[in-house]
């Protein structure tokens, strides 16, 4: 039986260790209740000092927080909690941690913390001992890990590695062992890898990157390699390679690849062909719409027949249409075979609006729309390919005019913007393009509405035809519209193709 005259008092303080007794306050604060001497002289503060205070009157902030969460945890779980500790304090005495033990009441509530310090051992061997079944336990933890995972010395010498990379790669354990990494490497890549080895376990800069490995068959796979630096006792550093096949992906990014070049060189070949065809595909419209024009105006004779009259004009309109359809597809397939080279002026636009609006005129007058056109005052020239640029107008305006009903207008107008650019809109009361749609109207061939359904709606080439060709002069296009109120489309040219002209500049 243990003499009952000696007290707890005289355990505590007679005890070789630094002890700490920590009181949990009704608050919830936590405060010194008894400081032994050994405590003090680690802590370097008198005894006296320390009592009734907390951790923050006592130690810097990240310390204090440290110690404060260390004593919360403990008094949460209910159970011991080891943390570590400076191995030198302003004291001088040397501690390798601390053990926070908690004291539960009858009510089950922790109302102490009994904090024993644990001395710093001058025993390497043991630390080293200690260490090394820390890393025996983390391979244990890399074999249950679904990723391949290497570990190899300051010498590139393989140490650990895990099942689940002898599995994914072939390889017995046996084989890799003992043995430097570069087994694993093509031979065309091993001093590569070997520098690369050497650096990261100099400065041991985590990070990812693709390599090829081969595997036991003699066939590479590649992989995504992610590595950490891990230093143990004697400043023994090892590299820790993490290991995610990614040959499959690998191969379908390829195969994507190879479809997307493959289908690449199938669009410049159709492109060039078109590019190509022009002659072939327009010289017999344009005999046809010729030989139509001459019998309708019956230049060598008369008809004598209403209906073939009838006839001739149905022959010239589809002509016409399809000859503009054919401008349309050859004009985009020469943007996309890169065939289209500017051919810039000075351009006036109030000739190219004169020369747009004696084309599209009759069409807007066939359809009851009101077609106007507005120049602002003193508007300098532009530099630019005219053909190009009074294409563009009648691609936009004529989209304007089939799309507005009878007894609505189209203003083509154009004006300088406050930062310089000039712009050409084409606004419209036609019945609007949806929100959703816009996007799709831009892309070569799309169309707002239905084309089953939708009476001469065209190819759906106007807009994208507009929108390269204002792109090859530096600008830009975009889209306002608003469902059956109308559309606003806006070319906008950059300040520096704007020209001054004597006109504008008074």
């Amino acid at each position: 039986m243990p003499d009952k005259g000696i007290r707890y008092e005289d355990i505590f303080h007679q005890s070789p260790m630094a002890r700490v007794l920590i009181e949990v306050v009704d608050s919830g604060d936590l405060i010194f209740a008894d400081v032994n001497s050994i405590a003090a002289e680690y802590f370097g503060l008198p005894a006296e000092d320390m009592a009734g205070k907390s951790f923050a009157e006592l130690f810097p902030g990240e310390m204090a927080e440290h110690l404060d969460q260390s004593c919360q945890t403990c008094i949460r779980t209910k159970k011991p909690v080891v943390i570590n500790a400076l191995p030198q304090f302003p004291g001088g005495l040397r501690v390798q941690s601390f053990l926070l033990n908690p004291i539960i009441n009858a009510e089950g509530e922790v109302r102490y913390i009994n904090v024993v310090a644990r001395p710093d051992s001058a025993d390497h061997t043991q630390l080293q001992q200690e260490r090394d079944d820390a890393i025996l336990l983390l391979t244990s933890l890399f074999d249950a890990s679904g990723l391949g995972i290497i570990v190899t010395d300051e010498n590139g010498v393989i140490v650990r590695v895990n099942d689940t990379f002898l599995k994914d790669f072939g390889w017995q354990r046996e084989e890799l062992l003992d043995h430097e990494f570069t087994v694993l490497i093509p031979p065309e890549e091993r001093a590569v890898s070997r520098k690369l080895h050497t650096a990261f376990i100099e400065k041991g800069r985590s990070g990812s990157r693709e390599i090829q490995l081969m595997r036991k068959d003699g066939t590479l796979a590649d992989i995504l390699l992610s590595t950490v630096l891990l230093e143990l006792s004697q400043k023994r550093r090892y590299m820790v390679s993490t290991i995610r096949d990614i040959t499959e992906r690998k191969n379908m990014i390829r195969n994507l690849q190879q479809a997307k070049d493959q289908a690449d060189i199938a669009n410049r070949a159709k492109s060039a062909f078109l590019a190509n065809m022009s002659h072939e595909l327009r010289t017999p419209l344009n005999a046809i719409i010729g030989f139509s024009e001459l019998i309708m105006n019956e230049t060598f004779g008369a008809l004598n027949n209403q209906k073939y009259a009838e006839y001739m004009t149905d022959i010239h309109f589809s002509a016409r249409h399809l000859l503009d359809i054919i401008n349309d597809v050859l004009d985009m397939a020469k943007i996309e075979s890169g065939k289209v080279e500017l051919i810039e002026r000075e351009v006036d636009i109030g000739e190219v609006f004169n020369s747009v609006a004696i084309i599209m005129n009759e069409r807007a007058l066939e359809t009851g729309v009101k077609l106007d056109f507005e120049i602002a005052e003193n508007l300098p020239h532009v530099r630019a390919d005219q053909r190009l640029l009074r294409q563009i107008l009648i691609n936009l305006v004529s989209n304007a005019v089939k799309f507005t009903p009878k007894g609505k207008s189209v203003l083509v107008r154009a004006y300088i913007l406050p930062e310089g650019f000039m712009r050409i809109a084409v606004e419209d009361e036609g019945c609007g393009i949806p929100e959703e749609k816009i996007q799709t109207v831009m892309e070569p061939f799309g169309q707002a509405h239905d084309p089953l359904h939708s009476k001469g709606q065209g190819t759906g080439l106007g807009l994208p035809l507009a929108k390269t060709m204002v792109e090859l002069h530096g600008g830009r296009l975009h889209i306002v519209s608003t469902v059956s109120e109308g559309t606003v489309v806006s070319l906008d040219f950059p300040a520096d193709r704007t020209v001054k002209t004597k006109k504008s500049e008074n």
